[in-house]
């Protein structure tokens, strides 16, 4: 499955480790060119570096998907460096759990500058040229805390549910460019993003849980697949999945 994959120019975010570095492995693999984005520097330099001695195609641009102008900057590369921008997967996101009553005032500050404002900041820099080229493909990062509510990940999911709002109203808005967009919400999945929960106490307990069910960041991967590797005719809209086991 590469036909519609091979020769795209896709940009993607949190691209240093889980979900963003398996994708970029796995479009990379399949003739994609990869120009990935993450605060951490070494690590997408590494990776780039290793696809490239492989012979493929990719770029590390150091970004923080909080500070808008790093975002257009990571953008303006991959249009620099490869003549056009086909995807931009906003993948970067955090997820501090933490019931409201215990008041992680800088936590919900932070989720709300990364998981909100970093996908519009990428919606941002890619429709621009998206709408010069009349063609695109526009990825957001929900989850299923996007869909459902958690007590003790209210804040989160309120930023997971607002990447569904924003991406439906950019589907509307986008028509008549023939730019299309989808939504991935993946459930329990093997990644870094446990460690971001500060309160020790909900950590130790979300990280049991996922350990007994989570599957690997390659299912992400294979679902972005799918919907890029889809004819330029296909929207694919929203992709909701879990592992087998979870129940919520």
């Amino acid at each position: 499955m590469s036909q519609g994959i091979e020769n795209k120019v896709v940009v993607i975010t949190g691209a240093s480790s889980g979900l963003g570095e398996a994708t970029a492995r796995h479009l990379a693999e399949r003739g994609a060119s990869v120009v990935l984005g993450a605060r951490r520097s070494n690590r997408i330099a590494a990776l780039a570096e290793e696809l490239s001695t492989k012979g493929y195609k990719a770029k590390a641009v150091q970004t923080d998907v909080t500070d808008q102008h790093q975002v257009k900057k990571l953008v303006d590369t991959a249009v620099n460096a490869f003549g056009r921008i086909d995807v931009m997967l906003n993948n970067a996101g955090l997820m501090p759990l933490a019931p409201l009553e215990r008041l992680k005032v800088d936590e919900w500050d932070r989720m709300i500058d990364v998981n909100i404002k970093g996908v519009l900041y990428g919606i941002a820099a890619a429709l621009p040229h998206m709408k010069a080229q009349k063609s695109g493909h526009i990825i957001n990062v929900s989850s299923v805390y996007g869909h459902v509510i958690d007590p003790s990940a209210t804040v989160y999911c309120a930023t997971k549910f607002a990447v569904r709002a924003l991406s439906e109203g950019l589907r509307k808005e986008v028509k008549p460019y023939n730019i299309r967009t989808t939504i991935i919400s993946p459930g329990a999945v093997s990644t870094e993003l446990l460690e971001h929960i500060s309160e020790k106490d909900i950590q130790a307990g979300t990280k049991e849980f996922v350990s007994k069910i989570a599957i690997s960041a390659d299912t992400f991967a294979r679902t972005v697949a799918f919907a890029v590797n889809e004819p330029d005719d296909v929207d694919i809209n929203e992709i909701l999945f879990r592992p087998t086991a979870q129940p919520v």
